[in-house]
């Protein structure tokens, strides 16, 4: 791991564990291993630096992509996806926690937030592909992200925070959330 990803990932660590308002710069150095000028000559202030860690994770989600065969009907694209992001956050919990802790926050430039709108670029596609072959309701397409956003959001709190495991589960979330925007 070089410097810059030695103190991305201390900084996601310290800022999930302890919050943004109390995680100092000198904390994250210390926990990357570094001297507070080697951050700065990475990363001008902690807003860079969060921001950073921001896209870096939603460049990170454009992965859950790859393997998606566009050839399949859409219903199975979109459980598929749906699936695999959560998946995605089930492996990384820390990258849960920071979305879920400033995903709306004034902290998270509009420049770093046009560039993690590129990872729901396949699911954006998606939607529109569907509400063109009238499989999918006629809804604004953000909107429509929203309310998948929202499911994804509350099926991962519930996730973490009863810490079991039950496939069933996953399956109602994506058969219900599909109920609610098949047309």
């Amino acid at each position: 791991m070089n410097k810059k990803e030695a103190i991305l990932s201390a900084a996601i660590t310290l800022l999930t564990e302890k919050g943004v308002h109390n995680t100092p710069m000198s904390a994250i150095a210390k926990a990357a291993g570094t001297g507070m000028g080697t951050i700065y000559n990475y990363f001008p202030n902690k807003e860079a630096l969060i921001n950073a860690i921001y896209v870096n994770i939603k460049q990170q989600e454009t992965n859950v992509f790859i393997t998606f065969d566009v050839s399949k009907p859409i219903k199975t694209q979109f459980e598929n996806y749906y699936a695999a992001i959560i998946d995605f956050f089930i492996a990384h919990p820390t990258y849960f926690q920071f979305m879920e802790q400033l995903q709306a926050s004034p902290i998270i430039t509009e420049s770093s937030r046009n560039e993690g709108q590129k990872s729901i670029t396949e699911v954006y596609n998606l939607l529109e592909k569907g509400q063109q072959q009238r499989i999918i309701k006629p809804i604004n397409i953000n909107e429509l992200l929203m309310f998948i956003g929202g499911s994804i959001l509350s099926y991962l709190r519930w996730y973490f925070n009863v810490n079991e495991t039950k496939k069933a589960a996953l399956n109602n979330q994506i058969n219900l959330l599909w109920d609610a925007i098949k047309a």
